[in-house]
């Protein structure tokens, strides 16, 4: 409750600021390239004066990008860049005059002169296409359209100069995206690239989800665009009968356009930006190679709005669309800074990143299976520095259709930080989660009434909110791990110092889970949340409590619990058995829950909620949305009624927000998948996105053991079976075929621990 205050507080302060009396206010008109002058002149005849500058209306293309430092608010008064609404554009492009002539197949050229790298045309206001293969197709999945055939020797050999053009590509395990320059062909047609360091978990790309651009043999349809950079010659075929003398044209150049550089020492203070729109900056997925602790995300470093070493900033009630990268960034030291009331749509990156430095980090591991000697670690508690984001907030933004270019992104991404505030947001539309919390350090989040929906579009194994505790503690050999674990219990709290809070969110994901703590998600409180589809997933942390929320057509997902987990599930509202997978141990507490039927009831008590009962919930009008439960016994199990109030509140973002399809209501019963017993083991396929999950399998091929056979032959409980001798197992089937081949010296290859292993 203290930090609930905390941030009120905060916003109080922020319109306190305006008070006169903390000195004087000069109220300025301005164009943007006058603003760090027009700063630099009142500050050093006026240091403690308050300065309103309001940008004149219009569309700035702005020269280079805008640089806010320590020594331009070092004074006690506050200073304010603002806009009006819908007037006050900031571009990141410039604005061309091309001459075209017309060419063969509608295809015009012009010689225009370029002297920088660009990946955007817009042509009067309306983003273009890259020539690309597959032609773009907005209703496809992945990509706007793939090909598996995108980048086959036939297709290569028929491009004469492809050196600058990009693949682009969906991870092999599909947990976000590659990129790739093309900077030669080898003689037999295979291409010769630069990138793919995108991905913190290298597996190489999708063997089908992937396109080509910026390809000239491939424009051939309306909208698609090619630059000659060779030549000096931008191609462009319009839309039959487009007029394009007297049209627009305008192509991205910066990546930033206004930056906060700061220091802890000496942080960039009171400064807000307000009402301004920003458009048209370049993409960055070439530069998206820094790796973040112990997950499959790297990021770029960088936004339209960068903040770096602020104290009480703010970016208020601006729209961010049309821009290649991430919108707004908070790196390394920031303290009090809000970002609230924005619009960000149509944008390649993340919308709003908190990301602190790893030198903050004690004994940070970067890659998946990296490992250390425990008498190695730095068993100290918390951050070694505050190089981080901390009471910091992300308050009433709309954010959706993000990530249309690279898909490892989020609505809002936390890691390295603490006490970060995330309320009364709508996210929806993109391609992986809508909130996501990287590691444990160093927790004390709130995240509350949020509205998350259409999440997880383009990848898998994810969730609405999704988050991982892959900290100190942790090891991918879960043998190691559980000894680890046991041993010294007190290391989970060292990096998950805080509680995180998820409470009175609406969350929906149809290719996922709503709400999925992944490996290692420690020190969590999870209550008065409504899941609209996909279920509550917990796999292996420490210490989380889930309590009074409501799983619609769906259930709870417990994976691979440790012994003393010390997990709690009470009072919660279920619609479906549980799921649990890996499960030998069950937590500190599982009952007084409410399920939809006897049978899933009885399922449970097998194992727990000796105190659980089962029936209708009676929704008040579950059509529209509103789970208030009404049924006497649902409430005897200590549920409670709570606020279902989610998403943005001001109203000119409440007006164009969506909410999302609200599903009809589906009981089910205990699900029986089909199994094969043999030799006392049992076996099946991989069915669910549950299993997948729980065993790390980057696609559903394979045979999970569920319990190992006698002889065992090396098994354990777990493994997915892929190869047994020179026959690649995909299938229960083929694995039936040849099981009594198993025997001597042949070798069986299985996934365990996140790899491939050979007994």
């Amino acid at each position: 409750m203290k930090r609930h205050l905390y941030f009120i507080v905060c916003a109080c302060a922020l319109v306190m600021h305006f008070c006169p009396a903390m000195g004087q206010t000069f109220r300025l008109t301005v164009t943007p390239r006058e603003v760090v002058p027009v700063i630099q002149q009142y500050r050093a005849k006026y240091p403690d004066c308050n300065l309103v500058l309001q940008c004149k209306p219009g569309t700035w293309y702005l020269d280079s990008t805008m640089v806010i430092t320590a020594e331009l608010t070092n004074g006690k008064g506050y200073t304010v860049l603002q806009g009006t609404p819908d007037k006050v554009i900031f571009s990141g492009g410039q604005q061309l005059q091309p001459q075209w002539e017309a060419g063969e197949n509608g295809i015009y050229r012009a010689a225009v002169d370029i002297p920088y790298e660009f990946d955007q045309l817009y042509i009067n206001g309306q983003q273009q296409v890259r020539a690309r293969y597959p032609n773009y197709d907005a209703s496809a999945r992945h990509y706007h359209g793939t090909a598996a055939d995108a980048i086959s020797k036939v297709r290569v050999a028929s491009w004469q100069h492809p050196a600058g053009g990009y693949i682009h590509a969906l991870h092999r395990a599909e947990w976000g995206g590659y990129h790739y320059r093309i900077i030669g062909v080898n003689a037999d047609s295979t291409l010769q690239l630069e990138g793919g360091y995108q991905n913190n978990r290298q597996m190489g790309m999708h063997n089908s989800i992937r396109f080509v651009e910026n390809i000239k043999e491939e424009l051939d349809t309306a909208h698609e665009w090619y630059y000659d950079k060779a030549n000096r010659y931008l191609y462009y075929k319009p839309v039959p009968g487009t007029n394009l003398k007297g049209a627009t044209a305008v192509v991205s150049r910066h990546k930033e356009l206004i930056v906060f550089k700061g220091t802890a020492d000496q942080p960039v203070k009171n400064f807000t930006v307000k009402d301004i729109r920003f458009v048209q900056c370049a993409a960055t997925f070439m530069d998206t190679r820094e790796p973040l602790l112990r997950s499959d995300w790297a990021i770029y470093r960088r936004g339209v709005i960068l903040m770096d070493g602020t104290r009480n900033c703010a970016v208020k009630n601006c729209d961010f669309r049309n821009n290649g990268g991430n919108a707004v960034f908070l790196s390394n030291y920031n303290r009090r800074d809000t970002i609230s009331g924005n619009h960000i749509q149509d944008i390649g990156g993340n919308g709003i990143c908190f990301v602190g430095n790893p030198d903050a980090v004690r004994s940070p591991l970067f890659e998946y299976n990296q490992r250390q000697d425990f008498n190695r670690i730095d068993t100290a508690k918390g951050p070694k520095n505050n190089h981080y984001p901390d009471s910091c907030a992300a308050i009433d933004n709309l954010i959706h259709d993000i990530g249309t270019i690279e898909k490892q992104v989020a609505g809002v991404q936390i890691s390295m930080a603490a006490n970060i505030l995330v309320r009364h947001n709508s996210i929806y539309n993109l391609p992986r989660a809508g909130i996501n919390i990287n590691e444990g350090t160093w927790g004390g989040h709130i995240i509350e009434y949020n509205d998350v929906f259409n999440t997880v579009l383009e990848t898998g194994d994810h969730g609405s909110f999704n988050s991982w505790g892959r900290d100190r503690w942790w090891y991918p050999d879960r043998q190691e791990m559980d000894s680890l674990a046991a041993l010294y219990p007190w290391l989970v709290r060292q990096d998950a110092v805080s509680l995180n809070i998820l409470r009175y969110n609406r969350f929906r994901c149809d290719h996922g889970w709503d709400i999925d703590l992944d490996d290692g998600s420690s020190n969590y409180e999870i209550y008065s949340n409504v899941c609209l589809h996909g279920g509550l997933k917990l796999r292996e942390g420490f210490n989380r409590k889930v309590y009074n929320n409501i799983i619609i057509n769906n259930s709870f997902h417990p994976h691979v619990w440790f012994k003393y987990s010390g997990d709690v599930f009470v009072h919660n509202i279920v619609m479906t058995a549980y799921r649990p997978i890996g499960i030998k141990y069950w937590g500190q507490e599982i009952d007084h829950n409410f399920f939809p039927d006897e049978e899933s009831l009885h399922a449970a008590q097998v194992f727990t909620d000796a105190h659980s009962s089962y029936g209708d919930p009676q929704f008040s009008n579950p059509k529209n949305g509103d789970y208030h439960v009404n049924a006497p016994a649902a409430l005897q199990t200590g549920f409670r009624n709570f606020d279902q109030h989610f998403g943005v509140t001001s109203a000119r973002l409440k007006k164009i927000a969506q909410q999302p399809v609200f599903p009809a209501l589906v009981t089910a019963t205990t699900e029986k998948a089909a199994t094969w017993t043999w030799k006392g083991g049992i076996f099946k396929n991989i069915e669910t996105l549950g299993e997948r999950s729980a065993t790390g399998m980057p696609d559903s091929e394979g045979v999970l053991v569920v319990k190992a056979p006698q002889p065992a032959y090396g098994l354990i409980d777990g493994d997915v079976i892929l190869q047994v001798g020179t026959k690649k197992i995909s299938q229960l089937q083929g694995f039936k075929a040849i099981a009594e081949q198993i025997g001597g010296h042949t070798k069986i290859t299985v996934f365990r621990g996140q790899r491939a292993v050979t007994l």
